[in-house]
């Protein structure tokens, strides 16, 4: 059983990470192909931060609670779902809601824990596990023995997709603005390149150039991606830190056989995140199983602590992925 009210964390109004406060919210109730989560570790991501600046509403139908993946066990099921049971134990993709004692997603954004992780680790895992599947592998269509550059190589995004690639055979190359944000970079594999004092389009021309860059960083980036890729090379955007808007020369596209494309994944409908979730099951969870893939946690706080867990991330300065302890 589980009761009727719980502690969350609540945005009172857009702004900075003092608006962040603890309240108590009645306990979401399943709907049709739902869960029910007794959650025991949140992540916490880039996308929480817009939120609670204002700058990143929750779909129609979503709790305004932020938070996107959490760990736990399945207390209830609605009508309709046949793949778990009461008692098991899953990490999940949310719409919302993430940032509390309880939640519920759709039945199929939820998967195993994979074996050897902990709660804290699990919880950690779906937004850049979706993410970066979704945009590396399937938008972006990598392969073994290709050029591969991400930015921001130590955000959780970036750590997950250097391994990722790393485990599909690609060479893989990313930035980072420290010289020890470059070395975690290093020990999972990749060629680092501190932005702050190398040129990574110089670096990736003389490779050969990019066949895939993933960015969120966007603005001033969006024309050195551009020189920076192979010929037939693409580029996907998942975010835009410096902004969405720049003068770009289109002749360049043209003339190499450029690809430029992107998405978000919080919009998508249920069943592309579905779709995504059964290819993680297939595909990135054995990886994951085997070592290849893993979790690097850079600090973990109180649910309660949730502003200073914020204020961590808009440092910069954290190297793999924040969480928050939820369960006792």
């Amino acid at each position: 059983m589980f009761p009727d009210s719980m502690t969350a964390v609540e945005i009172a109004s857009p702004g900075a990470a003092d608006q962040l406060r603890v309240t108590t919210r009645p306990v979401p109730v399943p709907t049709h192909d739902q869960i029910l989560i007794r959650i025991d570790h949140a992540g916490v991501n880039r996308p929480d931060v817009l939120q609670r600046a204002g700058a990143y509403d929750p779909p129609a139908g979503a709790s305004d609670l932020p938070g996107l993946e959490c760990s736990g066990e399945i207390v209830a099921v609605g009508a309709g779902v046949t793949r778990w049971r009461k008692g098991e134990k899953v990490c999940a993709l949310l719409p919302g809601g993430g940032y509390a004692e309880y939640a519920v997603c759709h039945a199929d954004h939820a998967l195993r824990i994979p074996e050897g992780l902990s709660m804290a680790e699990a919880a950690a895992i779906p937004e850049t596990a979706f993410t970066v599947w979704s945009n590396v592998v399937q938008r972006g269509g990598l392969t073994g023995g290709e050029r591969f550059l991400v930015h921001g190589g130590t955000s959780g995004i970036g750590m997950m997709a250097i391994q990722t690639a790393r485990a599909l055979g690609a060479r893989v190359f990313a930035t980072a603005g420290s010289d020890d944000k470059c070395r975690a970079i290093e020990a999972l594999g990749a060629t680092a390149i501190n932005y702050r004092e190398q040129d990574f389009v110089k670096i990736l021309r003389e490779a050969g150039g990019a066949d895939l860059i993933l960015d969120m960083v966007g603005g001033s980036y969006i024309p050195r991606n551009i020189k920076a890729l192979a010929q037939d090379g693409r580029l996907v955007m998942i975010a835009f830190l410096e902004g969405p808007k720049v003068d770009l020369n289109f002749a360049q596209i043209m003339v190499n056989r450029l690809t430029v494309t992107g998405s978000t994944l919080r919009p998508q409908s249920d069943v592309a995140k579905a779709e995504i979730a059964d290819q993680l099951r297939k595909q990135l969870w054995p990886m994951i199983a085997a070592g290849s893939v893993g979790v690097t946690i850079d600090r973990e706080f109180a649910l309660a602590d949730a502003a200073e867990a914020h204020r961590r991330m808009e440092t910069s300065e954290h190297i793999g992925k924040i969480v928050l302890k939820v369960g006792a």
